[in-house]
């Protein structure tokens, strides 16, 4: 360590911008660093000052001083609890430098907001208190800042005024940290021993820590490189909205990415290969000869070409990996884990499809950083998994394109967001297989047999009935000449689905794979029969993407679970009742009723035999079971 440079003033119009991150474990004084700096830095205001003295006696922690962390713990909640809950973003500035810093909540519950902090910090700061030391938040802290491409790491053991300053003490902590974070990459990690509540080598060096000849974090954060990856990076320009107010004006509105675009040169839409050039450069303040990263612009283009909303621009001899399958690093945000298998909507830049985790591959031990197996990720846990997109996608490493190389994954039933990953590569195992496409096909098959292809899928809880009445379903419409195939859900766990139980993860494979060979029946041009549990709403929903529209429909066989256990046809809920049977649908596992099925059957007051004429009598009069002229 050395210690710092005293640094010239630079000119306002010259100063450059850092944006950095405060990170830690819960209570180890983010806030109150954060409170220091802008005190120090004199950016607060008369009127400020006197609204922090009232708030300190009200909610502060630090006794009749001012409590520094409340000009950023800004939230009612926080300042009750007195924690941070939610990302605070604060502006300073130093006659050095200007300064925008994220501070970001401590608690394992909110680490989604860390993430979000972090994804456009140069620089973090990880605190840790000197009393607790290197804590498992402190670590998982620090590997998503590895992961989200953070460089600098300023290592700031604070609170050293509660263990005497001792150097013995803080050399021990930046030794266990410097073991963890050695295999992560990071370009540089400097550790400062600080008192943040006192300001000992915050703004100004300590006379207390004779010890330490570094510099002061904020003597440090002046002079830390800043990279401009996006700016020096290959031109990207996803399109948010295609803008067209009247026929004279077709506009492509959104963020430049990466890269720079002038007026005249050429652009490539990514995923049809068309060319065309850059007319225009269109603003709220007037025309642009050229835009670069970060700003916000309209293009417009001398030869119209087909482009939407997710579509990305590139130059012709610049562009990026066409694939739909992908492999990256997963944080999970969710409540409910991850599951393979599971359709989710993936968000990469302005595109929006949907996606399945096709494998969890690993997962990371935050506190060995070893990689371990597993099948699912639960609420913060990091994985590298792949993943298979609904259609190709322009595929880039988040390391060397940190806009278009993120992306998020959307529950499709809540629309939360419940992970965030970074992409490292492109897959192309399957690039040699391409699809067969034959002579006979669905509709010929259709043709040839009268009827119209059709899955009709039964679900409900155990005991309901569905099974029964998709019985008498196949006969009645046997009877009348259909082809039909019944495929019932313990049937299927004897062969095909053997190998799999009833965890939530098995459960979705197991829906998963009776998906896609529903899908070969309809192709079949058959009527397919589907009797299953099929517990969550959204596997349900995504069986139903892979036919075509109007061939599957939900019949949901209505039964309170109080009647099922009544009739308990093959004693399964006694069984999970005692204990026997775990993850049993209805008592231990969820079961997600359908809200709009096509066909709702009311198991109290129907009887089977009136349900299935009722929904035979559905079915033909749309035609779903014959086709114009058939039986």
């Amino acid at each position: 360590m050395t210690t710092s440079e005293t640094l010239a003033p630079s000119s306002e119009l010259t100063k450059s911008l850092l944006r950095f991150i405060t990170c830690g474990s819960v209570d180890d004084g983010k806030s109150t660093l954060i409170g220091r700096l802008l005190y120090d830095a004199k950016m607060i205001f008369d009127d400020q000052l006197s609204t922090l003295e009232r708030d300190s006696r009200k909610h502060g922690t630090v006794g009749d001083e001012i409590d520094l962390a409340l000009l950023v713990d800004g939230l009612e909640a926080e300042r009750e609890q007195g924690i941070t809950i939610d990302v605070a973003y604060r502006f300073f500035t130093t006659d050095r430098r200007s300064f925008i810093v994220a501070d970001t909540p401590g608690h394992e519950q909110y680490t989604r907001n860390m993430a979000t902090g972090a994804s456009t910090a140069d620089a973090a700061i990880i605190l840790v208190d000197a009393r607790k030391g290197i804590l498992t938040q402190t670590k998982r802290h620090t590997y998503i800042c590895s992961l989200l491409g953070i460089q600098n790491i300023v290592l700031a053991i604070n609170k050293m005024d509660l263990v005497d300053f001792a150097g013995e003490r803080f050399f021990k902590i930046v030794s266990e940290y410097i073991g963890f974070a050695q295999s992560l990459g990071f370009g540089n990690i400097r550790p400062v021993p600080i008192s943040a509540r006192f300001g000992d080598n915050v703004a100004n060096k300590s006379q207390r820590m004779s010890w330490y000849d570094g510099p002061s974090i904020l003597a440090h954060l002046e002079k830390i490189p800043i990279a401009d990856r996006e700016g020096t990076g290959p031109f990207r320009f996803p399109v948010q909205w295609v803008n067209r107010p009247n026929l004279d004006f077709r506009g492509l509105a959104g963020t430049v990415a990466s890269g720079r675009i002038e007026v005249g040169e050429e652009v490539q839409v990514v995923s049809s290969s068309k060319r065309s050039r850059v007319s225009r450069i269109v603003t709220f303040d007037g025309d642009l000869t050229v835009a670069e990263a970060g700003q916000a612009v309209t293009l417009m283009l001398e030869k119209d070409v087909d482009v939407t909303r997710g579509d990305l621009l590139c130059r012709p001899d610049a562009t990026p990996d066409i694939a739909d399958q992908f492999q990256g690093h997963l944080l999970w945000m969710g409540d409910d884990p991850m599951l393979q298998g599971r359709s989710y909507f993936l968000r990469l830049g302005t595109a929006t499809v949907p996606v399945r985790v096709t494998t969890l591959k690993t997962k990371i031990d935050i506190n060995t950083l070893e990689a371990r197996p597993g099948r699912t990720l639960a609420l913060n846990e990091i994985g590298v998994c792949t993943f298979a997109a609904a259609h190709p996608l322009p595929i880039e490493s988040y390391a060397d394109h940190r806009r278009t190389g993120s992306f998020i994954l959307i529950d499709r039933a809540t629309n939360a967001t419940v992970g965030a990953g970074m992409v490292q590569y492109a897959l192309r195992r399957a690039t040699n297989i391409q699809r067969q496409l034959h002579t006979i096909d669905k509709g010929a098959r259709a043709r040839l047999s009268g009827q119209k292809p059709v899955i009709l899928w039964f679900t409900g809880l155990s005991g309901s009935g569905k099974s029964t009445i998709a019985d008498m379903v196949e006969s009645g419409l046997h009877r009348r000449g259909v082809q039909t195939m019944l495929l019932d859900g313990d049937n299927m766990r004897h062969g095909l689905n053997s190998d799999l139980g009833f965890t939530t993860a098995d459960r979705v494979e197991n829906i998963r794979r009776v998906g896609e060979v529903a899908k070969l029946f309809v192709d079949a041009g058959l009527v397919l029969l589907c009797c299953f549990i099929s517990p969550f709403a959204q596997d349900r929903a995504s069986i139903r993407e892979l036919v075509g529209v109007d061939e599957f429909i939900e019949i949901f066989v209505d039964v309170p679970i109080e009647e099922c256990r009544k009739r308990d046809p093959k004693g399964l809920y006694k069984k999970a009742d005692a204990g026997e049977i775990t993850n049993f649908t209805g008592i231990d596992s969820a079961y997600e009723p359908p809200i709009d099925p096509e066909i709702r059957v009311d198991g109290m007051r129907e009887t089977a035999k009136a349900a299935s004429d009722r929904i035979i009598s559905w079915l033909m009069s749309r035609g779903g079971g014959v086709d114009d002229g058939g039986i």
